[in-house]
């Protein structure tokens, strides 16, 4: 049964997956209109707008949180915990996809604190899931 640990973890690699085609889909125009060499990339986007630098960072925290979150998520589908998961699995997801959007949005300060908000949330669920899969596993 597809529980909803399942559909937030796989839609967090589908979020992760969906902004890292966004980014190489606009790197390739680039190419291909000769705005840059192909070499001429870095992984940061440093050398490319500031929405390509908030692009590769948004993408880039979505690739750091993957290990954590998602092997919380893992972890407690494959050991049959997934209703520790359940309840604020889409709350999670939710999150996650506000922090990308703020940060894809602004480095203004308020965007700053919202976006840090969003990843406290995510935080704050995945502290709550370890104390609660470890308080079932042990």
């Amino acid at each position: 049964m597809n529980s909803p640990t399942i559909i937030t973890l796989v839609g967090f690699i589908a979020w992760s997956l969906l902004l890292l085609v966004l980014m190489e889909s606009i790197r390739s125009k680039m190419v291909l209109t000769k705005e840059i060499a192909p070499n001429e990339f870095n992984p940061q986007n440093s050398n490319l707008s500031p929405f390509m630098q908030r692009l590769a960072r948004a993408h880039a925290n979505c690739i750091e949180g993957l290990p954590v979150f998602g092997g919380i998520m893992i972890a407690a589908i494959i050991t049959s915990n997934a209703n520790v998961t359940d309840q604020l699995a889409y709350i999670f997801l939710a999150a996650r996809i506000a922090q990308s959007l703020l940060h894809l949005a602004s480095l203004s300060p308020v965007a700053v604190t919202m976006r840090f908000g969003a990843f406290a949330v995510q935080m704050g669920i995945g502290v709550y899931w370890c104390y609660k899969l470890l308080e079932v596993l042990v």
